[in-house]
């Protein structure tokens, strides 16, 4: 059975579905039990018709992950997601937490918060450099934890 991990982020369209598609393109290829999928907090923050952005898009590509790792559309976060998550990161803890205390008050300190700002505050090319980064680090800690419970 495959555990689940979850991105949260606001719109759903950028910086959580990366972290989607990263984590999901290494899984497969280290054949480790863990999927990852991704919510927003606020999607209609984003018009209907934007699905992707090209900043993931280009960069996913760039890295040669394909488009599979990550839903085809944005979707809001619910209770139900993170209730079957065993591990819930969202991308901002300044950007995040309030609105998880707002929506989710019983799940905001329960979630690891990283510290990837979204436009302008920081680059495409830096921010999901630090994502691609942060997410390569949990799947290495996934990894030793699956290494030793296979002993």
């Amino acid at each position: 059975m495959e555990s689940r991990v979850l991105f949260i982020c606001t719109g759903n369209y950028y910086r959580s579905r990366f972290a989607e598609a990263v984590f999901n393109h290494h899984a497969e290829a280290l054949n480790l039990p863990w999927k990852a999928f991704s919510r927003g907090l606020k999607i209609h923050a984003v018009p209907s018709d934007f699905l992707l952005s090209p900043h993931t898009r280009q960069h996913l590509a760039a890295r040669k992950m394909d488009l599979r790792h990550t839903a085809p559309d944005r979707s809001q976060l619910t209770e139900k997601d993170l209730a079957e998550s065993r591990i819930v990161i969202a991308l901002k803890d300044q950007e995040h937490r309030p609105m998880m205390r707002i929506q989710f008050p019983h799940w905001a300190d329960r979630v690891t918060y990283w510290d990837v700002a979204d436009q302008p505050e920081t680059t495409p090319d830096e921010g999901l450099a630090q994502i691609e980064s942060l997410v390569e680090e949990l799947i290495g800690e996934l990894r030793g934890a699956e290494a030793l419970a296979m002993r």
